[in-house]
């Protein structure tokens, strides 16, 4: 994506250590750049005071994976950064090497022998932030905004990029995200019309949520009508099965008549909003928990007495 951005080696090279710093003060607080001149310390990014204990983020470039062969440049960047901390009086406690790609098998076992090794020496700490630790840190709620800064507004030409792959990915909820929507309305809801298992509504949710709130974040008009329209086709479904439910007194069978009716729209919802059905029926529980929905015939009161609490 970033080679895609800027279209070389070299512009993603920058753009990777730009978006690295931006994530790292996403996360961490008071994170600060030095800019080269004629060097920038061994630092690309850092916490904390320069007369004293510092955190560094160290950017290297390795794509696609990364290999024994640039083991030298990574002991090479510590060695810079410590003798940079000694001549300018500051101290490293925490070095962590960031990489856009994997570690081969050699590689991986290299880093972890060598990992230790330095830290004995120096008395810090190594990290590492490769490719499966920086998406989990893109998709988590503190590195969202970083996220789609630096990859949801960047589309490939249409003609080059197949039209499954445009559909959004489908992602797992955090175990404490997961605990957190424990107490949302949506599930209050549903435990009131005796649903048991809800991890797949939480998951539901959580992607539709993701997908209105990088809607409202960018602000394209044609994608904001979009979700304005998918939202008052789904609340129509559920209002038409709602009241056929309840003159028919078969409300408990209210949640899978909607799925059912949702599966059956979704492939006419806006296309421009790329959805999958999981984002399709995540929308309805939106509906539900921004009190506007609801699977039992008090589901107002249970939102009422939800906004109080």
């Amino acid at each position: 994506m970033h080679e895609l951005r800027t279209g070389s080696p070299d512009g993603a090279r920058a753009d990777f250590e730009q978006m690295l710093a931006q994530l790292a003060s996403a996360t961490n607080p008071n994170v600060r750049v030095i800019a080269a001149n004629p060097g920038d310390w061994g630092i690309d990014a850092f916490a904390g005071d320069l007369g004293g204990a510092i955190t560094v983020w160290q950017s290297k470039y390795f794509m696609p994976k990364t290999t024994t062969n640039q083991s030298q440049q990574i002991r090479e960047s510590l060695a810079n950064a410590l003798k940079a901390a000694a001549a300018n009086g500051h101290t490293i406690t925490l070095w962590i090497l960031c990489i856009p790609s994997s570690m081969d098998g050699p590689a991986a076992s290299w880093w972890d022998g060598w990992k230790k090794r330095q830290e004995k020496a120096h008395g810090l700490v190594i990290e590492l932030w490769d490719e499966t630790t920086l998406v989990k840190k893109l998709q988590s709620p503190e590195g969202d905004q970083v996220r789609r800064a630096y990859y949801e507004p960047f589309t490939a030409p249409a003609a080059s990029v197949p039209a499954q792959g445009q559909m959004r990915l489908v992602l797992d909820v955090e175990e404490d995200e997961a605990t957190a929507l424990d107490s949302a309305l949506f599930v209050r809801q549903m435990t009131e019309a005796g649903h048991v298992e809800l991890d797949s509504a939480k998951r539901q949710f959580f992607n539709a949520d993701l997908v209105a709130r990088e809607v409202a974040h960018k602000g394209v008009p044609a994608e904001v009508a979009a979700l304005s329209s998918a939202d008052a086709t789904l609340h129509g479904v559920w209002e038409m099965q709602f009241n056929e439910c309840s003159s028919e007194g078969t409300l408990p069978a209210l949640h899978g008549r909607v799925w059912r009716e949702v599966r059956s729209e979704h492939d006419k919802l806006p296309k421009v909003l790329r959805l999958e059905v999981t984002h399709s029926w995540g929308l309805v529980h939106r509906l539900v928990d921004n009190r506007r929905a609801g699977w039992v015939t008090y589901w107002r009161q249970i939102a009422s007495g939800h906004a109080d609490d």
